[in-house]
């Protein structure tokens, strides 16, 4: 069955596509979408350039412009969060502040992979180390021509956001288990300051957007760095995340999902003596991203098997069996629901 959620303040520019597989070529057989109402006219003079090109432009002003914003996040169920964003590049150093604008008083502070969370309300702060930043586009690194497989582009045309003038792609999956995109990119430095996630019939379940935007604004890293290290008068707990291998921990696909590759695991403790641990097994097809959690199976906690939906992010649960007993699976991606069933039939314990 599935949940409804309330959307919650996730993070800038959280590509509304961080989580997603496929493999039904349905990109030929269907027509092409149409521009929703508030879509500018077709044509203009926007450059001729492939997804790849696109990505790489959207990819690099993200990590060059520095910038302070508000961040807004809302799907057609009603569900509306908001965030206020600070953003600043000194060379190769990444540091953001997010601060919560609703739901529960929440700020976060990136310095590159190093991720601070403060949680006034219990007087807690979280920290851990964050391979990818959550920000449009979501990738580990310089776009690839293997996007290509899995993502056709064509532009739409051009609008304002936010004061900026802004260049409008879509974003096409080739098959049935990929979300689609609609951009807008800052028309001078390529970053993007609005993003729609399109369903398979074209339909806009997820919008995210700047509602004010200050480009190179004179965000200064030594003040972020000194407010993401005051943590006097909070409990600190940390992440205690090891590196490892699906092969070292006993799991495998026994048929791999349609353009994604596995690119990180890691295991955590649940808590307490032997409890075990949870292992993170992350894919990529380039773009969009996969997260399965696989931990021991604990009837007491009598989990249920579920399919929650939160804007365009999809949670899966089921119960796997195995050899040396039974595991719980959660699969998390903004995906479709059949991608990450497609990864849930495909899991198998490989000892």
């Amino acid at each position: 069955m599935t949940h409804s959620m309330p959307i919650s303040a996730r993070g800038f520019l959280v590509l509304v596509a961080a989580l997603c597989m496929a493999q039904v070529s349905l990109a030929q057989s269907r027509p092409a979408p149409a521009a929703a109402k508030s879509s500018p006219a077709a044509g203009g003079d926007l450059p001729a350039m492939g997804v790849v090109e696109w990505l790489e432009r959207m990819h690099a002003a993200a990590r060059q412009r520095s910038y302070v914003g508000t961040f807004v996040v809302s799907a057609p169920a009603g569900n509306l969060s908001s965030a206020r964003i600070w953003h600043v590049c000194e060379g190769d150093l990444q540091m953001e502040r997010i601060e919560a604008l609703s739901g529960p008083p929440r700020s976060t502070f990136r310095r590159n992979d190093q991720v601070v969370t403060f949680l006034p309300d219990s007087k807690v702060v979280k920290r851990e180390k964050r391979e990818n930043l959550e920000i449009f586009p979501n990738l580990s690194g310089a776009p690839d021509s293997s996007i290509a497989d899995s993502y056709g582009v064509r532009a739409i045309g051009k609008d304002r956001v936010a004061g900026f003038d802004t260049d409008v792609v879509q974003i096409e999956p080739r098959d049935g288990l990929r979300f689609g995109y609609r951009v807008w990119s800052e028309r001078r430095s390529g970053l993007v300051v609005k993003l729609q996630t399109l369903d398979r019939d074209n339909k806009v379940i997820e919008q995210s957007a700047f509602s004010e935007l200050q480009l190179d604004a004179p965000v200064k890293v030594h003040a972020l760095a000194q407010m993401m290290g005051s943590t006097a008068g909070y409990r600190v707990e940390k992440s205690e995340l090891e590196r490892t291998t699906a092969e070292r921990e006993g799991w495998a696909l026994g048929k791999p999902v349609s353009g994604f590759r596995p690119v990180s695991s890691f295991r955590r403790p649940m808590g307490g003596d032997g409890l075990g641990h949870t292992m993170q097994w992350t894919f990529t097809d380039g773009l969009a991203t996969v997260s399965l959690f696989i931990e021991p199976y604990d009837a007491q906690r009598k989990p249920e098997e579920v399919l929650l939906a939160l804007g365009a992010t999809y949670t899966l649960t089921r119960r796997l069996t195995g050899k040396d007993g039974d595991w719980w699976l959660t699969a998390v991606g903004e995906v479709p629901p059949q991608t990450l069933d497609a990864f849930a039939q495909n899991l198998v314990r490989a000892r």
